[in-house]
This record gives structure tokens, sequence and C-alpha cells, in this order.
């Protein structure tokens, strides 16, 4: 893998797993509905700035309803749903049920086809709900009051990101910057009338301002870029291995930044959650090392 290809890989991982931390500063002072409408409308300014500059153009007329439903099950719902459990869950919680997405992806992709799952698959899928077991039986925090409600709805938010997966295979082919670009617009639209009911009228500090603000832009606009310039550089399947860093990151900005207690479990559970999401996709060291070499 050549150095550039590199840090647009680890930036990404880093930028992913920090948007579970801006969600946690951000939702219990915003609101779910207000802090995701300024997510992705920030994000579709962001990007109708960079399609200017480009002149890429998102054809509406033509794509309008792949842009509503992939702005659906891709950004407003998995957003919103992460959004409420971040008034709840830890970053790291949130960063490694996050990482259940692909497994969530296989099965729906096996019962949209009536397909019999590989064997491999099938032993991913155990280790994937074996992994947020030792992640949840022994957290501390499931003594809380509306710990068990957030992590359904984090897990809920994977299985949306699981059914935009299988959506994307089947829907025409469009443009990837025009799929981002039109599908934030159409989050926007669709988030649009939570936001009266799950906001709070608080000015948000300068902090809280910088967390959307990283959130929106970086976290969501300037992410896609690199995760197109990554699928453009490796390939679709090397790409994915932004999918076992981001509960890296998670977990170290939870750390950091809001001084989450790293425990035995957190670190054991996020290992096998991502060994049964690496088992679930085919992907392996090996393959990876071989398909970024090409790329040099």
């Amino acid at each position: 893998m050549n150095i550039a290809s590199l840090v647009r890989l680890l930036s990404l991982s880093a930028i992913w797993g920090a948007s579970f931390l801006f969600m946690r500063m951000g939702a219990p002072v915003l609101g779910p509905g207000l802090l995701i409408e300024l997510r992705v409308g920030l994000a579709a300014l962001f990007l109708l700035a960079v399609s200017l500059v480009l002149r890429k153009q998102l054809r509406v007329r033509e794509n309008w309803a792949h842009y509503l439903v992939l702005g659906l099950f891709n950004s407003a719902l998995p957003f919103l749903l992460f959004a409420f459990a971040a008034k709840t869950l830890s970053v790291s919680m949130m960063s490694i049920l996050n990482a259940t997405a692909p497994i969530w992806g296989a099965l729906i992709g096996a019962a949209w086809t009536r397909s019999q799952l590989a064997p491999r698959v099938l032993v991913g899928m155990v280790l994937g709900v074996v992994g947020v077991a030792i992640l949840v039986g022994f957290d501390v925090s499931m003594s809380h009051q509306g710990t068990v409600p957030a992590i359904l709805l984090g897990l809920g938010a994977a299985f949306s990101y699981g059914v935009a997966t299988n959506y994307a295979k089947l829907a025409k082919k469009v443009d990837p910057f025009a799929n981002a670009h039109g599908s934030m617009w159409a989050a926007a639209i669709i988030v649009a009338p939570a936001v009266p009911f799950f906001s709070n009228a608080v000015v948000p500090t300068p902090t809280i301002a910088l967390a959307v603000l990283g959130l929106g832009v970086l976290c969501t606009g300037v992410a896609y870029l690199l995760y197109f310039r990554l699928i453009s550089d490796l390939g679709a399947a090397s790409a994915l291995t932004v999918t076992f860093l981001i509960p890296v990151f998670g977990v170290l900005w939870g750390h950091l930044v809001l001084d989450e207690i790293i425990s035995w479990n957190t670190w054991f559970g996020a290992c096998v959650v991502v060994l049964g999401t690496a088992l679930v996709t085919g992907f392996s060291p090996k393959s990876f090392f071989a398909s970024v070499s090409s790329a040099r």
C-alpha cells in the first residue's frame, strides 16, 4: 500500500470513529432530531460546494426516488437511531455495534435472495452475536435505565446499513459522488419532520458547536470523499478494511476525550465482533495486502 492510501485509510477510520464521539457530545444537548438535521444539512451544503467546483450534476429528475431510498436507509434512519442511542451509550459501545453492519447485510441478503449461507458466514454471524453478548453482558452500565433499548437502537442502525448495502447492489448505477450528495439532501428532507419533536431549545456552547460542525462537514462530507477515493484506488473489498478499524478509534476517542473506561470486555467483545465481521465479508489480511500491493 502506498503512503497516501494508508493515510487516507487511517484518516477515514479515525474520522468515522470520531462521529460517535461527536454524537455522544451533541445528542444529549441538542436532541437527536436537531443534531442529525444539522449533520446531514451541513454535509449536503459541503458536498454542494464540492459539486460546483467539480461540476458534478445530481440529475434529480432521473434519480430522486433512488436518492430518497438511499438517504433513508444509509443516512437518515441509522444516524437518528445512533443519535438516540448516544444519549445513553458510550462511544465505544456504539462504534462496536456499528461494526455488525456487514453481518446484518449478509443475513438480509440471504433472506432477500432466498439463498443458503456458507458455513464461514454462519460462524461469523454466531461470533458477532457472541461478541455483542460479551460487550453488553459484562458492562456495568447495563444496570442503568434505558441501556437495553439504546443497544437495540444501535443494532437497528447497523441493520439499516445492511439494508442500504443490499439495496445498493440491486439499484441502478449512479455516480458515487452523486449518491453521496443526493442522499444527503434526501436525508435532510426525511429528518426535518423529526426536528420539532426531538430537539432541545438551547444555545450550544462553542465546544458543542464545533462537535456539530465536525460531525456534518468532517465525519460526513469529507469522509464520503475519502471513502470513494479509497474505493477508486484500492477497490471496494480493501476499502472495507475501514469497518474493522472504526471500533479501535471509537474506543480511543471515547477514552481520550470523555474518559470512558476501557474494560476487558470492551476489547474482547470488539475483537470477537470484528472477527465475525471478517468471516462474513470474506476479508483476510493476505488478500488485503495482495490487492493493495497492485495499487502502488
